[in-house]
């Protein structure tokens, strides 16, 4: 079974949980370490200081340092450039998929992968826009609200890292993906005016993709089926169906038939009492003609 950072309740869970996430944070920081390491060999192998290396991939000297020296997570544009610049032969293009996840949270990085091979997403959000369909001002004021209080330099790698995942919309063959939003999301005007308008203009143009479905769930429904809280389906290629569920940054991938099965009812139901795809569009488009 696949899993996040997920303990069983009872005596010490939290002092297990930190242990779990501390070990998960640090695998991550010995990827970066490693594949800094590969950087640096391959630099000196050919020659180049990393002012050089720097200007011929378009980056400072200090920040081929950074990524030499595990500090910062290097694009995946570099990793292929530098490969190529480096005539490394595949040796630093062949982590780059390791290093993409080292860059998430440590309880995201099962779902991160699998939703990388997901060629069905279903997705219920009740509390802001799924991060597949935020904006980068939407996504910089969530994550400056998070608590505890994030690092400048983590939210600006958490918002990279969220960015990138929406290369998912460019994949081929396009993966079939629906979303169900609460309307109390579009109505929170999270980030200020500007964030908020530019985010709901987003939903709209994400929306006109034809692999894309976008609904919501209106306030004014007297029934409602997703009472206990957001969660993720997804389909892999090898035909594996799989959910994902998170909250106060604990996460669970769920393997097991019935439980995944229990949840695929729910979106069922879900999409049912939400509004058609044609009157979401119109409530957002409403919403943006009135503030």
């Amino acid at each position: 079974m696949f899993g996040g950072a997920y303990v069983r309740e009872g005596p010490g869970v939290e002092e297990q949980r930190q242990q779990v996430d501390g070990q998960e944070q640090e695998a991550g920081a010995g990827i970066l370490h490693v594949f800094g390491r590969q950087l640096k060999l391959c630099r000196e192998r050919a020659g180049l200081d990393r002012a050089e290396l720097g200007s011929r991939a378009g980056y400072s000297a200090s920040t081929i340092a950074s990524f030499e020296q595990g500090r910062r997570i290097p694009p995946p544009k570099f990793i292929d450039n530098a490969d190529e610049l480096l005539d490394a032969g595949g040796l630093l293009k062949a982590g780059k998929e390791e290093v993409a996840r080292a860059q998430y949270p440590a309880f995201f990085r099962d779902a991160a992968r699998l939703e990388g091979e997901a060629v069905e997403i279903h997705l219920y959000d009740t509390h802001l826009v799924n991060g597949l369909l935020q904006t980068e001002e939407y996504a910089r004021a969530v994550f400056a609200m998070w608590q505890p209080l994030l690092d400048e330099a983590i939210i600006e790698q958490r918002v990279a890292a969220r960015l990138a995942r929406q290369e998912i919309f460019a994949r081929r063959p396009a993966p079939h993906l629906s979303f169900v939003i609460e309307e109390a999301v579009l109505l929170r005007p999270l980030g200020g005016r500007t964030a908020w308008r530019g985010q709901l203009e987003h939903l709209m143009l994400i929306a006109e993709k034809r692999n894309v479905v976008i609904q919501v769930m209106p306030l004014s429904r007297q029934e409602h089926a997703g009472l206990a809280g957001p969660f993720t389906l997804m389909e892999t290629r090898d035909e594996r169906r799989i959910a994902y569920t998170e909250v106060q940054g604990d996460s669970r991938v769920h393997t097991e038939r019935q439980k995944v099965r229990g949840l695929e009812r729910t979106y069922g139901m879900l999409r049912a009492q939400a509004l058609t795809p044609t009157d979401s569009l119109a409530l957002i488009e409403k919403l943006l003609g009135e503030r």
